[in-house]
């Protein structure tokens, strides 16, 4: 898990793929930070990611750090607790002008049945299940 959100804040963005009725949707994050032992996510209630997410939780990831390409599949689960949102916003201080943990907005997720792989053209891939 360490490696996935080294990896994801090397790329700095991630590209996040939810389903929205028969269409998918992908958008750009910037959110990884492990928190009590699990790989969180943030984003706000209002957007349309939040919605899709609420009506099925498996997503998909793709970074790319200018050699290497992460892709992940994963189950998002919503930390509702204000200390996990105080904490993803604490590590990433640039979202304050957005987002408050009290807002009512911020919302936090963390992966689950998580399957990442790391891949070049280089190298043989390798696997990473949290």
């Amino acid at each position: 898990m360490q490696t996935v959100r080294e990896f994801l804040h090397k790329a700095g963005v991630y590209f996040l793929a939810t389903e929205d009725g028969d269409q998918p949707q992908v958008r750009p994050f910037g959110t990884a930070e492990i928190i009590e032992g699990k790989l969180y996510i943030q984003t706000g209630h209002v957007k349309n990611v939040a919605k899709q997410i609420a009506a099925n939780p498996k997503v998909a990831i793709c970074a790319y750090d200018g050699e290497r390409w992460l892709r992940i599949t994963a189950t998002l689960v919503e930390d509702p607790r204000v200390e996990i949102k105080k904490a993803m916003l604490d590590a990433n201080p640039g979202l304050r002008s957005m987002y408050d943990e009290n807002d009512g907005n911020t919302a936090v997720y963390f992966l689950t049945e998580a399957k990442a792989t790391l891949n070049s053209f280089t190298a043989a891939p390798v696997e990473i299940d949290f």
